[in-house]
């Protein structure tokens, strides 16, 4: 008998024995036990399998739900978190315009008291003329008892005066010209500064909406996750509590492969990488041989030559090719410190601690209780720091996920074999996790 008649066989034998039977098969109910068991007809047989393989399609279609639903939760996370860098990067943003609007306030400032100054001086220097006597005529000439030797003083000084007066105010010019630009440019970082300012407030409720988003798909996935758990404990025929264990290991399973896959693809592009850098080392390392030994070759050709000719000349040799980058920092230690005390405590966008943190602000203030000072913004964080390959990171190494460097909008702190510590998203604390947990990273960055 085939696998499958067989399950069909069972399943209408058992509903035969625990289900009251009426119509033809109400009678077999009262038979002799010593009777042989009744046949099922080819219809019970059909209608049995049909049956099984029902169930089976419910379960896949369930499963697949659930599936459907934890994509659905990740959409709206990675949502939540792009919402939440982009409103880190116009509070970055926003900060460094103050700062640019103080210094071009400083600046005309600076400009208006030079300004000032050099009116004064001319006001001054007008005064001293008016006192001194600045008129020479014909008449003062001739009448003057200072004689031609002390008419000749005075007029230098009067001139002096006057070339004085030309410069001065030539400086005066000069300066309220430079006072006039800077006034624009304090003015032109003003308005900068307001325009980012509503942005700001533009992307922090855009942020805000997002993560309150993210909070009700989460609630309403976990409903739908319930619901769906029950029905395939239903068709599995096993309890709840077993459906969701086994659903979860499931799931569990299939993110550790897809982890490993990941991270497999990953060590195979390091490798490749490696191999180039030593080719390209062992190419540089040739090149610099040849080059010396022809620089030997000429030089003795020249000596030949002509001893008096003073020697040949020398070609540098190609620079080595340096495959690591500078070693990270002193303060490792201390930033993985810090990062680890913070575990478990809640995700809130925008936050830096000490209660709650989001993904740059952990980052941020690791790397600050290790000496470096990155800023809340997990774009700039990476512009700020050295650019690595996966194969090059070593623990307190920055993880980032974005398609390009300038839409960045998760970082987490590497903390060796793969695993990562970071502040994941709404609803999920500080934890560890595989570097590999949801998808691969696409940058790394040595602070």
């Amino acid at each position: 008998m085939r696998p499958a008649t067989r399950l069909a066989l069972a399943a209408v034998t058992t509903l035969a024995m625990t289900l009251p039977l009426v119509g033809p098969l109400a009678g077999l109910a009262s038979a002799d036990p010593t009777d042989p068991a009744p046949v099922p007809t080819q219809a019970q047989v059909d209608r049995a399998r049909a049956d099984v393989t029902a169930q089976k399609r419910s379960v896949n279609e369930i499963e697949a739900e659930l599936a459907a639903a934890n994509a659905r939760l990740q959409q709206a996370a990675e949502a939540a978190s792009i919402a939440a860098e982009a409103y880190n990067g116009a509070l970055w943003k926003l900060s460094e315009a103050r700062k640019e609007l103080r210094q071009a306030q400083a600046r005309e400032r600076q400009a208006k008291a030079d300004v000032a100054a050099q009116r004064s001086g001319i006001i001054s220097l007008v005064t001293e003329s008016y006192q001194n006597g600045t008129e020479l005529n014909t008449a003062t000439a001739m009448m003057s008892d200072e004689g031609p030797q002390g008419l000749m003083n005075r007029y230098a000084v009067v001139e002096s005066a006057g070339d004085s007066m030309e410069a001065s105010y030539e400086r005066f010019r000069v300066a309220s010209a430079r006072a006039k630009t800077l006034a624009g440019k304090a003015s032109e970082a003003e308005k900068h500064q307001e325009d980012l300012a509503k942005e700001a407030r533009s992307l922090r409720d855009a942020a805000g909406a997002a993560a309150n988003a993210a909070a009700i798909a989460s609630g309403q996935i976990a409903v739908q996750r319930e619901a769906l758990i029950k029905e395939l404990a239903q068709a599995q025929d096993i309890s709840v509590e077993l459906a969701g264990q086994r659903q979860a290991a499931l799931e569990r399973i299939a993110q550790q492969k897809a982890a490993a896959a990941a991270q497999a693809e990953a060590q195979e592009q390091a490798q490749a990488q490696a191999a180039a850098l030593q080719e390209a080392a062992q190419v540089a390392e040739e090149k610099a041989d040849k080059a010396k030994k022809d620089r030997t070759k000429a030089e003795k050709a020249d000596s030949d030559d002509d001893v008096k000719s003073g020697g040949g000349g020398s070609v540098a040799p190609a620079p080595s090719v340096d495959p690591s980058p500078p070693a990270p920092g002193s303060g490792v230690q201390r930033a993985l410190r810090y990062a680890r005390a913070q575990l478990g405590k809640p995700y809130q966008w925008g936050a830096d601690g000490p209660s709650s943190f989001d993904c740059s602000g952990l980052t941020m203030m690791a790397w600050r209780a290790g000496g470096k000072s990155l800023p809340h913004w997990s774009v700039a964080q990476y512009q700020q720091s050295t650019p690595i390959s996966v194969g090059q990171l070593r623990p307190g190494d920055l993880v980032f996920w974005g398609s390009s460097p300038g839409s960045i909008h998760h970082v987490a702190l590497y903390i060796g074999n793969g695993q990562i510590l970071h502040a994941p998203r709404t609803g999920q604390p500080v934890q560890i996790a595989s570097m590999y947990y949801w998808v691969p990273p696409n940058y790394f960055g040595r602070p």
